[in-house]
């Protein structure tokens, strides 16, 4: 049956596509609040898909932020219950002058379709919701109860998806999570998501005086909060990159033979890598690049600055440095704990007569985990080894995607991440892209993952598993 669905689905691809190009369009930037029309725009649009479509219960699941979209389909009585997540968000264009293309006008090169969101997440979601939709066409409708769950603040930390799922719990009750968001990790060896690395950060401020200072009065003789920022920040790490916030590693148990295993069966040559993006390797001795990536935690400096840096020159020692951070957490880390640990450390380290003070925004997200016999690795690998011709490798993702964590904390069910971005397509950076290669890939995956998990009975997602 999902052969004929699929291939139904593959003949309506233009369609797809358009519905892809449609959503790029929107400018749906939930950071900034110039750009709430886009942001509503992008809401306005998929709803009426999802009534189109023909799913129940569609409405908008507000927390306080940028709310959430919802419907349903229960068409399937005694068959799993699953609520598919994406997010309509997307991350600012800047600097928008390094955009071969405007950032939101879709425009295709070379097999690839550019714009913001066109990867992270507006092509795997438009997939995923196609695919439900076209199950919806069939006479018997979908092989599964569907829930679908478009987040409208995933890049910016999930900050009021707590208050959504306490307000709107029962509707949001499932046996287990597909997500949209996650991505490939390679074009040419078959993966499967098996866990995510956690997040959290926050900003620091330093100061060294109550103004900023003539230099030629005062250059030589006081603090300049600016250095003193660069020596502090630069303390996080020692000369061959170990982290050296005191108790940071502590609940970090070694990785299992198991886990380290996994990485080597999906290798990357370090140097190949960092030569791609222009940059020098650098990290943790002991551990190959994709265990640090994915097994070890890191803490990251995202920006630093402070005084005049405006056209030509003012000569002024600033009183003030700020520095943005953020933590890639591991199994074990809670980001709360990690922060402390890493604001103790600064305190620690900050010269006498100067001053750190910390702002922080969102709680940031444990890492995630899915054992590899649950029901969701099982269905997502038998269908890709039947797409792909191999059995997918089970990897960690580098990155984070909060609702994981979140939903099987205040949910309790668990997420496969089942999406089709590749890791090059410059999330997050100018000239974003997605190939179009993948949507027909795509299409027919999620058409084939949703028939294999009726077939599971409800009650094996709920059947607590510890294989790692």
């Amino acid at each position: 049956m999902s052969d004929t669905v699929a291939d139904a689905l593959a003949a309506r691809a233009d369609a797809v596509r358009a519905r892809l190009e449609a959503l790029i369009r929107l400018p749906s930037v939930s950071t900034d609040p110039s750009f709430e029309p886009g942001m509503r725009a992008a809401r306005a649009y998929l709803l009426d898909w999802f009534r189109d479509m023909g799913l129940d219960e569609v409405q908008e699941l507000d927390g306080g932020g940028h709310p959430a979209l919802y419907g349903s389909w229960s068409g399937a009585p005694g068959k799993p219950t699953l609520l598919i997540y994406g997010h309509y968000d997307v991350q600012p264009p800047d600097p928008v002058e390094e955009w071969t293309s405007p950032p939101f006008e879709p425009t295709e090169r070379d097999g690839c379709l550019f714009g913001r969101g066109a990867s992270d997440d507006k092509g795997s979601s438009v997939i995923a919701i196609a695919a439900v939709e076209a199950w919806l066409r069939q006479p018997g409708g979908c092989p599964v109860n569907i829930k679908l769950f478009l987040e409208g603040e995933e890049e910016v930390g999930s900050p009021t998806l707590p208050a959504i799922v306490a307000k709107f719990g029962t509707l949001l009750r499932a046996d287990a999570m597909l997500s949209a968001d996650g991505g490939r990790a390679s074009r040419t060896i078959p993966t499967i998501n098996v866990g995510a690395r956690g997040n959290t950060g926050f900003e620091v401020k330093l100061s060294t005086a109550a103004k900023d200072l003539h230099s030629g009065k005062y250059g030589g003789a006081v603090r300049n909060a600016l250095h003193e920022m660069a020596k502090l920040v630069a303390t996080l790490h020692d000369a061959e990159g170990r982290i050296a916030v005191a108790g940071y590693l502590d609940s970090v148990a070694p990785p299992s033979n198991q886990a380290r295993n996994d990485t080597a069966a999906f290798p990357v040559d370090e140097a190949e890598f960092c030569a791609e993006v222009g940059a020098a390797p650098l990290g943790e001795p002991g551990y190959t690049l994709r265990e640090r990536l994915t097994l070890r935690p890191s803490i990251d400096v995202n920006g630093l600055w402070g005084g005049y840096t405006g056209p030509g020159a003012k000569t002024v020692i600033p009183r003030e440095a700020r520095a943005k951070l953020t933590m890639r957490l591991v199994a074990g880390q809670d980001p709360a704990e990690a922060r402390a640990l890493v604001q103790a450390h600064l305190r620690a380290q900050c010269p006498p007569g100067a001053r750190v003070e910390f702002t922080v925004q969102g709680g940031g997200s444990p890492a995630s985990s899915l054992p590899l016999s649950h029901p969701l690795v099982r269905a997502g690998s038998t269908v890709l080894e039947r797409l792909l011709g191999q059995r997918p490798v089970p990897v960690r993702l580098a990155a984070t995607v909060p609702i994981t964590a979140l939903f099987k904390k205040l949910l309790g069910i668990e997420t496969l991440m089942f999406a089709f971005g590749l890791p090059d397509e410059d999330v997050h950076a100018p000239n974003e892209f997605f190939r179009l290669s993948s949507i027909p890939l795509g299409l027919r995956a999620w058409v084939m993952l949703l028939q294999e998990l009726g077939q599971v009975d409800p009650a094996a997602f709920h059947v607590k598993d510890t294989v790692p």
